[in-house]
């Protein structure tokens, strides 16, 4: 079972009415959110974590991840309210409006944390940016990350960040644990400075490296090994979603493969991780195909 730790938010996404009035409608959505998504609809056994809301909004959270197979049974539910993010399109591109203050999702904190069942927990997306939130997705990842499998997925956004040096130190933290580490290449730049994935080995307990270059692929990097693996061709319509489902699909093909333990990931062959992250790759080709976070199905790969 792999547990996914992370923000859930609802999107308000620019409308017109019949009548040619301006509209929002609410769609789920939330990098984490996104991953457990896709793990339930390529069939792993998946649960989800976060702060959720028991207004309108976090049942609607709660009603989409059941549509999708995914137990979100460990959230911890409160009467605060559920993150909303404002789109707005100017010639194309999108600017956001977060209304996260005092919300179900920003108000986790460290007493809220789920016994954890599952061989291997998934971390990443906007959550780790913001406290109290982010200091209690660290604490669970410490907590669990001696003899649980721990991914992470940093997705920064540096327009998001408003104190670089606390979010630096929690991700440092959490990077030094995790045995793997998904990161961009624009990512990894604004972490370390350059793109080069042995910055992320060094002396942390990570084992395997996973930098994704977008339509160039991802390289693989392992304590011993390194090799790329080719992105599947698509036609884009846009890349919501694609990284949360590359990481859905990395995790999937390990579960496939009984490779969701430290020891096993350890020891893993370089065909098992490509084999990973090819699953990962044509995952994602499928979600950059259509419109939004909208992850395959397994029947459609």
């Amino acid at each position: 079972m792999i547990l996914c730790c992370g923000e859930a938010l609802i999107d308000m996404l620019p409308r017109e009415t019949a009548d040619g009035e301006p509209a929002f409608a609410p769609y789920a959505g939330g990098a984490v959110f996104n991953t457990a998504i896709a793990l339930g609809r390529l069939g792993a056994d998946v649960q989800f974590f976060s702060g959720l809301s028991s207004d309108l909004f976090g049942q609607q959270l709660v009603g989409v991840l059941a549509d999708s197979k995914v137990d979100a049974a460990p959230s911890h539910i409160s009467d605060r309210p559920t993150t909303l993010a404002f789109v707005r399109l100017v010639d194309g591109h999108a600017t956001y409006a977060f209304y996260d203050e005092n919300t179900a999702g920003r108000m986790l904190t460290p007493d809220d944390l789920p016994d954890v069942k599952a061989d291997a927990l998934f971390f990443g997306g906007i959550s780790l940016v913001v406290e109290p939130c982010g200091d209690a997705y660290r604490a669970l990842m410490l907590r669990e990350a001696g003899d649980k499998l721990t991914m992470i997925d940093p997705n920064i956004r540096p327009g998001f960040i408003t104190d670089e040096a606390a979010y630096r130190a929690r991700l440092d933290a959490m990077l030094a644990v995790a045995d793997i580490v998904k990161i961009s290449d624009e990512d990894l730049a604004w972490l370390t400075g350059d793109a080069d994935p042995d910055r992320l080995l060094g002396d942390s307990a990570t084992q395997v490296v996973l930098l994704t270059r977008g339509a160039d692929g991802v390289t693989v990097r392992t304590r011993t090994e390194q090799f790329d693996v080719a992105a599947d061709k698509a036609t884009v319509v846009d890349t919501v979603g694609a990284g949360d489902t590359f990481n859905a699909g990395f995790l999937a093909g390990l579960d496939r493969a009984g490779l969701l333990s430290k020891d096993a990931v350890r020891q893993a062959s370089a065909d098992a991780l490509h084999t990973a992250a090819r699953l990962g790759a044509q995952a994602a080709a499928i979600t950059v195909s259509r419109a939004g976070a909208n992850p395959p199905w397994q029947h459609e790969l």
